[in-house]
């Protein structure tokens, strides 16, 4: 039987058993080293209030907030693209 990922879709190497992660859009129970991670920076004040604030030249800091998702919910809200046949053999970077 031939391998269609070489990391068998994760990464957790010889670790064995790693903890589940709900996803942030679906709630679907998801391996963590199979999750996608994404880290989104969120501003704490409302848009229209900050925009007034930074023209007075305010610095108004921004909180970065990590959600996990399952690859379905992931390629659904274009945070990772389908990748063709060759290309998912490899990691991200490496195609031979």
């Amino acid at each position: 039987m031939g391998k269609k990922r070489k990391s068998r879709g994760r990464s957790k190497g010889g670790k064995g058993r790693s903890n589940l992660v709900q996803c942030a859009n679906c709630g679907a129970l998801t391996p963590r080293d199979k999750a996608i991670k994404v880290e989104k920076p969120v501003s704490l004040v409302d848009a229209s209030l900050a925009r007034e604030l930074r023209k007075m030249g305010t610095f108004i800091p921004r909180v970065k907030t990590m959600k996990y998702m399952c690859v379905s919910c992931a390629i659904h809200n274009r945070v990772v693209k389908v990748r063709a046949r060759e290309q998912r053999r490899y990691g991200p970077g490496e195609f031979t």
